[in-house]
């Protein structure tokens, strides 16, 4: 495994985050498709095995269950101080604005709820899940410095924003001397790369950390043009966001095969180790043990330049998809923003 910085903080993460979405009590607020606590443990278990010290997880994932199977299995498995641990929450909902809760109000509560889940004092790195149109920027940026200051978190982040949001929040953040994100969470890989047309360079300016979720765009680009999986039939998110542009994609796709097989590892691996040279840690979600161990090898491929050329060379803009599509002031007043189907995200 390597390591590296976690953008501008002293917190140093593995290349390959555990994304620990999969884990949980299946059907229980979301997906049908995760993984027992049992098998949850022999996961991170070997992640850790393996030198993954980077995980994230969220309070809306399997309503906590996620968070509870986390904690416990690092508890037994890791000393709390060799771990980076990230969590989430999610905006306000229309009955906490009526009933009077203010946005610092709602951090508080979600932060303690979520370390209840995780059986931590503090999480390394506390995430703002997704943009609340309802809530006054200023609240949720004192809200989130309120957490820092009080020790519960080491540092934050933000997840599906743009590019203008990030930096509007840290614009304020510095005026106001509140704590700043370190860290986007977006969504960005081989067959959706909307993320470098704003996102990227302004990380590249300001040393912000890109810590992308769907690294493998739900499995797809793992598996050969045919293959499928448990979660390719019932992962109804991913498919939102990839079955549009399945053809377009499907030639990348072939491509990352090809050169699997040049270079004699796993799709995974090509895959990953492309994300790599664009991010600083991917999250790998697991449902799997063979599945983390692929992205842990990753991180020993190198792609030349003119290999990831040609990996690239095949895309056409997508228009954004799932949450993103959702980022506007109406679908936040519709409670869209932060669930599709009626899933919380």
């Amino acid at each position: 495994m390597k390591y590296v910085k976690l953008g501008n903080s002293d917190l140093q993460v593995s290349r390959i985050c555990m994304g620990c979405m999969g884990f949980g009590e299946a059907g229980n607020g979301q997906h049908t498709w995760t993984v027992d606590e049992e098998h949850s443990r022999e996961i991170l278990r070997r992640g850790l095995e393996l030198g993954v010290n980077f995980f994230d997880t969220a309070i809306s994932y399997q309503s906590g269950t996620s968070e509870q199977y986390v904690g416990r299995a690092l508890r037994d498995f890791a000393r709390r101080d060799d771990i980076v641990v990230a969590t989430k929450f999610l905006p306000r909902t229309q009955a906490d604005i009526e009933a009077g809760i203010s946005g610092q109000k709602h951090i508080e509560q979600m932060i303690d709820k979520s370390l209840e889940n995780l059986g931590m004092d503090w999480v390394d790195l506390y995430i703002y899940h997704m943009w609340d149109y309802q809530t006054p920027l200023y609240d949720i940026m004192e809200g989130l410095d309120r957490v820092v200051k009080a020790g519960k978190a080491r540092y934050i982040g933000i997840s599906n924003c743009f590019a203008w949001q990030l930096a509007k929040a840290n614009a304020l953040a510095e005026k106001e001397g509140f704590s700043k994100f370190i860290s986007i969470q977006g969504h960005y890989n081989l067959i959706f790369r909307e993320e470098e047309r704003e996102m990227a360079k302004l990380c590249a300016e300001d040393n912000l950390a890109m810590t992308p979720y769907s690294a493998l765009a739900g499995g797809r680009l793992a598996k050969l043009p045919g293959e499928t999986s448990k979660r390719l039939k019932e992962d109804s998110y991913a498919r939102l966001k990839y079955d549009a542009t399945a053809k377009q994609d499907g030639i990348i796709i072939g491509r990352v095969a090809e050169l699997a097989k040049r270079h004699g590892v796993s799709m995974t691996e090509i895959a990953l180790a492309w994300l790599l040279t664009k991010a600083t840690s991917p999250v790998a979600g697991t449902t799997k043990l063979h599945q983390i161990e692929g992205a842990v090898k990753a991180v020993d491929v190198v792609l030349s330049e003119e290999e990831c050329a040609w990996l690239e060379e095949p895309y056409i803009p997508h228009a954004l998809v799932g949450v993103m599509a959702q980022n506007t002031p109406q679908a936040a007043k519709e409670e869209h923003v932060w669930s599709v189907g009626g899933q919380k995200l």
